[in-house]
């Protein structure tokens, strides 16, 4: 009999321990923007953000309803405006990237449907307007001195490129983070530049991420920058935070 009551007891103590995590306000770290802050952008590119990209069936819904073109776009110009550097880290896969012997679903997806695809490593040749280039209204902002584009990221996350020793030389420890996509290639990139020690805000309008049927990638980015970063802004916050 003691042992149903202590039971029945531990029972009430855990439901009433999740139903006061489940009503907690979340803790708001912050985010203070200084001179060590950066702007990190992923995947600005047409095979996720053009009508005519091959992933536009899949993350085309979330485009367009976060206003993600145009947001990204902000980022690019508040840079400028307010000297923040840029930094860009892209996707891009090359004939040998096509010999691996082992991938994940969605690798195997994108190196089926050619995603990303370059010609060659040490040539620009057919880069131009393809898949893998930058969308037509970022080339303005990417292409000039001072923007830093890192090498190609192979999976989703920065550990294949060099972009966290780019921040580093370059004195950055804080990121403003957006790009594509939200729940696979800025979603890891915000992970990796947490563990590695820079402190991270995303902004979550300038995002988007695959909406598949039983799937929402979008809903599981939004959450997971909100339970991790220290900062999620929207752009509209973002650009009122810079004019302050």
């Amino acid at each position: 009999m003691e042992t149903q009551y202590l039971k029945q007891f531990m029972s009430l103590v855990i439901g009433l321990s999740l139903f006061q995590v489940a009503n907690a306000q979340l803790p708001e770290p912050g985010f203070e923007i200084d001179k060590k802050t950066a702007i990190v952008i992923t995947d600005p590119q047409v095979d996720f953000l053009s009508t005519k990209g091959v992933a536009w069936g899949a993350v085309g819904e979330s485009v367009v309803a976060n206003n993600t073109i145009a947001n990204i776009e902000t980022l690019f110009k508040l840079g400028k405006q307010y000297n923040i550097q840029i930094f860009v880290s892209p996707h891009y896969y090359y004939p040998h990237d096509h010999t691996w012997k082992f991938e994940g679903v969605l690798e195997v997806l994108m190196h089926n449907i050619k995603m990303f695809d370059r010609s060659d490593q040490l040539s620009s040749k057919g880069f131009v307007n393809s898949g893998a280039d930058w969308m037509p209204q970022y080339k303005k902002y990417i292409e000039k001195p001072g923007v830093t584009v890192s090498g190609p990221h192979k999976v989703y996350g920065p550990e294949s490129n060099d972009l966290a020793l780019q921040l580093r030389k370059q004195g950055f420890d804080k990121i403003i983070l957006g790009g594509m996509s939200g729940n696979l290639c800025a979603e890891s990139h915000m992970r990796e530049l947490i563990e590695n020690g820079f402190e991270v805000a995303v902004v979550g309008d300038a995002t988007a991420s695959a909406i598949l049927p039983g799937l929402d990638g979008n809903l599981a980015a939004q959450t997971n920058f909100k339970l991790i970063a220290s900062k999620v802004y929207t752009t509209k916050e973002l650009v009122a935070e810079l004019a302050k």
